[in-house]
């Protein structure tokens, strides 16, 4: 099935992203670039037609598109990302998103970041986190009932966004890192948890059956392998240092 992802170039700014959890460390722009490359590399390669957004290079964490929108078969939502520094992000991706589905979008006083959203199912699991309150939470659901969605709000401890610390690998199977968020949540899903020495590594990408993985964790890539999964690694360093991970640089129709 081809899929089209929505993509945006690395900033020249990115060392001076928003930062959370991690303390910031020297960012190399350029080998950002050359590892966001193979990733679109990756996309392409397992069915995606990749389709760029304008460059923000004034925008530090602009790469990170995922955040900007929730993209449903029948519906997006055009977030309102916690960090207000992030905001003017989302114009360019709603604009574009226009021309492929009903948009809707999160407003004050809600926030919401794409990241902090899992689609498993029907189900919308969304992180409770600094970037994503209760009322955006709230509208969301309002939002996706029409369609037959439900959510769920999911504690997150931690790490950045929901998907830091957990990924839907098929409609019945989660990599997880049960100290980041709360396992529970997640009844009736079968689990697979990260390699303990590799805790970021909850975050992956399932595109058309391959799952794009960041080469920096090979034993949970390990993991999926054995676990029945094919794994397409990508290098992801310097996006991890911007607390980025494979899930935030693309939003995938």
């Amino acid at each position: 099935m081809t899929r089209i992802a929505l993509v945006r170039a690395v900033s020249p700014r990115i060392e001076s992203c928003e930062l959370t959890h991690l303390d910031r460390t020297p960012i190399d722009a350029a080998r950002a670039t050359v590892q966001h490359a193979e990733y679109v590399a990756a996309l392409a390669e397992n069915g995606c037609s990749v389709r760029w957004l304008a460059p923000l290079p004034e925008l530090p964490d602009s790469v990170f598109v995922e955040d900007t929108a929730v993209v449903l078969d029948e519906l997006a939502v055009v977030a309102r990302p916690g960090a207000e520094s992030r905001r003017a992000e989302v114009a360019s991706v709603a604009a574009v998103l226009e021309t492929f589905r009903p948009v809707h979008q999160i407003r004050s006083p809600g926030t919401l970041d794409g990241g902090d959203v899992m689609l498993a199912g029907r189900m919308l699991y969304v992180g409770e986190t600094p970037r994503t309150n209760a009322s955006g939470i709230a509208q969301l659901k309002e939002i996706v009932a029409a369609a037959g969605y439900d959510v769920r709000a999911v504690p997150v401890r931690g790490c950045l966004h929901l998907k830091s610390a957990v990924t839907a690998l098929d409609p019945d199977t989660l990599l997880i890192n049960r100290n980041w968020t709360d396992a529970s949540m997640f009844a009736g899903f079968r689990l697979i948890d990260v390699d303990p020495g590799e805790p970021p590594a909850g975050n992956a990408l399932r595109v058309n059956g391959a799952i794009i993985h960041p080469k920096e964790f090979p034993g949970t890539g390990e993991l999926l392998r054995k676990a029945g999964f094919l794994v397409r690694p990508v290098e992801a360093s310097e996006l991890a240092k911007a607390e980025g991970g494979v899930t935030c640089c693309s939003l995938i129709l």
